[in-house]
């Protein structure tokens, strides 16, 4: 089938339907009957298209259209809070209960690459030179380090890493899709960073420091951004082996998932930027604010292997939930 020609004929069909859908509460008792007929017609052309394997991207938008159609034929609504409910405690764990090799793989090699970067800067003052001067070092490891999170209203930082962290984690996530080379880039550069820091603090007697302000915020801020490398991972990987289904077909199955996943990190590294706003600086109790860390690290990984695996295990994918294959007809 030309999926482009058979697009283009019923294009006025898809366009006429949506105008009738966001007109639902206004609508002609004739207006009301074409609805109808163009929800079924539609939902043929869903099925069409769908079992071409060709066109993610239409298959996701007339999934869409024939789910808003069916509401307003039937009048059935679920409340918004319900699909944010049902997101947060089966869609987004579950794919991360799915996709947990690639993210846990993640997390190690790059904690393995950091660490040893660390060694290497702690372990060779030649390298610590290159770094900068003896003057501008010292400053960095005495004050500097401490003082970047105190430096700035609480509410204010918070906001700003949250923003940072969100976009690196969404960039390691969607543009993972080119092969894997920019996960890979997002998880090598903050390790090299990390590495860097920690190699420097730990030179000159200030490891205790480094890691009594890195793993409050630091845990579930790096746990976030090694999910989204780890689903971006498995993007770009299906693009390169996509198993037995069409290469486009595969592509679309996983980066529906990986778009809810990229929304629910953003909840969690809004988490970590509070923490890191309002904790890491100002918590001056050392093992009070590492434990409000640890404290969420354990809480986010428990819930993905809770909720996530109990959804994985009853079949959620975190693909588009309502996406009927054909309209109901009345007898």
């Amino acid at each position: 089938m030309e999926l482009d020609v058979f697009a283009a004929a019923h294009r006025p069909d898809w366009d006429r339907l949506e105008r009738l859908v966001r007109r639902r509460g206004r609508l002609t008792g004739a207006e009301t009957d074409e609805l109808v007929e163009l929800y079924q017609r539609v939902s043929t052309h869903l099925s069409v298209v769908r079992s071409s394997g060709q066109d993610p991207v239409l298959t996701g938008w007339l999934s869409g259209l024939v789910a808003r159609a069916r509401a307003a034929v039937t009048g059935a609504h679920e409340p918004a809070w319900r699909d944010i409910l049902t997101f947060f405690t089966r869609s987004f764990p579950a794919v991360l209960y799915r996709l947990r090799r690639w993210w846990i793989t993640a997390s190690l090699g790059t904690v393995a690459f950091s660490t040893a970067i660390g060694v290497w800067i702690a372990t060779d003052p030649a390298v610590q030179s290159a770094m900068g001067t003896p003057d501008s070092i010292r400053a960095y490891v005495e004050n500097d380090f401490a003082n970047y999170y105190v430096e700035h209203p609480g509410a204010s930082f918070a906001a700003q890493v949250w923003t940072n962290n969100a976009w690196a984690a969404a960039q390691a996530l969607v543009f993972g899709v080119f092969l894997c080379l920019p996960a890979v880039y997002v998880l090598a550069m903050n390790g090299a960073n990390l590495g860097a820091a920690g190699g420097l603090m730990f030179a000159h007697g200030k490891g205790d420091v480094f890691l009594g302000l890195i793993l409050p915020h630091g845990l579930l801020e790096l746990t976030a951004v090694f999910a989204a490398a780890g689903v971006g991972l498995k993007l770009g990987w299906t693009l390169i082996a996509p198993g037995p289904r069409p290469r486009l077909q595969a592509l679309g199955e996983e980066a529906r998932p990986a778009i809810g996943v990229a929304l629910g990190l953003v909840l969690v590294l809004f988490i970590s930027g509070l923490i890191e706003g309002f904790v890491t600086g100002w918590v001056h109790t050392t093992w009070l604010r590492i434990g409000i860390g640890v404290v969420a690290e354990v809480l986010f990984l428990t819930y993905v292997y809770t909720l996530g695996r109990r959804a994985h295990r009853e079949g959620e994918t975190g693909d588009i939930t309502t996406r009927p294959q054909t309209a109901p007809v009345a007898g």
